[in-house]
C-alpha cells in the first residue's frame, strides 16, 4: 500500500493522479438499455475462465472493502450484480477456487491468475441470497450497468492509506459522479432493513 501512495502523490504531497479504478478514472461510460448479456474472462493469457452472463447487470458501483478483488494499484474494486440464475461458467471451471470459504461472499477466482470471477452467497436467509457479484471490466462489451456510488470508502484506511488523503479521495469520487459512503447505498441499505424487518415479523 506504500508504494501505491508512492505513485498517487508526489513527493511534494500534492496530488497527481488518484487512481480510483482503470474503469472510472477517465469518466463512467453510461449504461446502454440495450445490452443483454457478454462474457467475463480472467486475465490468462491462455486457456481463460469464461463466465456467461445472460442480460444486464444492476447497482454497479465501486468498493474500497479488503475482500473485493482490486486491479493492480487501484483503490477500488468494481462491483454489480445480476441473478445467479444469469451466471454460468462457459470455460474452465476446473481454475475455478474459493477464495475465502469462511467470508459470507463466496468468492470464485482463477487459480492461476487470481482474478475473481463471480461471487456467490449461499446463505438463504441473506439480503442478497440469489444474486451474484461480478467485475464487469471483465468483459469486452460495453454500456454494463455505470456505477453510482462508492462503498466502504473509509475501509481504505484499514488497508494502509493515510486518513489525510481521505478528503482528496472522496472529492475525487465526486468528480466522477458517484457518491461515496462508509457502507453502502441508502437504496441497498434500506432493502436490507427490509429484509430483516420481514423475518422479525
Amino acid at each position: 500500500m506504500l508504494k501505491l501512495f508512492a505513485k498517487l502523490f508526489n513527493r511534494n504531497d500534492r496530488p497527481t493522479i488518484i487512481n480510483i479504478h482503470p474503469a472510472v478514472n477517465r469518466g463512467i461510460t453510461p449504461t446502454n438499455n440495450t445490452l443483454n448479456g457478454g462474457k467475463l474472462q480472467c486475465h490468462c493469457r491462455l486457456n481463460k475462465v469464461t463466465v456467461s452472463l445472460e442480460g444486464q447487470t444492476a447497482h454497479n458501483h465501486i468498493c474500497g472493502c479488503s475482500k473485493c478483488w482490486k486491479p493492480k494499484d487501484a483503490l477500488f474494486s468494481q462491483v454489480a450484480v445480476i441473478p445467479r440464475d444469469k451466471v454460468t461458467v462457459t470455460a474452465n471451471a476446473d481454475k475455478l477456487k474459493v477464495v475465502d470459504d469462511a467470508a459470507v461472499i463466496k468468492r470464485f477466482a482463477c487459480k492461476d491468475c487470481g482474478v475473481h470471477m463471480y461471487g456467490r452467497i449461499k446463505d438463504t436467509n441473506h439480503p442478497f441470497y440469489g444474486l451474484d457479484f461480478v467485475h464487469t471490466e471483465l468483459s469486452a462489451e460495453q454500456g454494463w450497468s455505470e456505477p453510482t456510488f462508492a462503498a466502504f470508502v473509509s475501509s481504505l484506511i484499514e488497508a494502509g492509506v493515510d486518513p489525510k488523503e481521505m478528503g482528496a479521495i472522496r472529492s475525487r469520487i465526486e468528480e466522477l459522479g458517484m457518491e461515496p459512503y462508509d457502507c453502502l447505498s441508502p437504496a441497498l441499505m434500506d432493502a436490507i432493513a427490509a429484509h430483516v424487518a420481514q423475518q422479525k415479523k
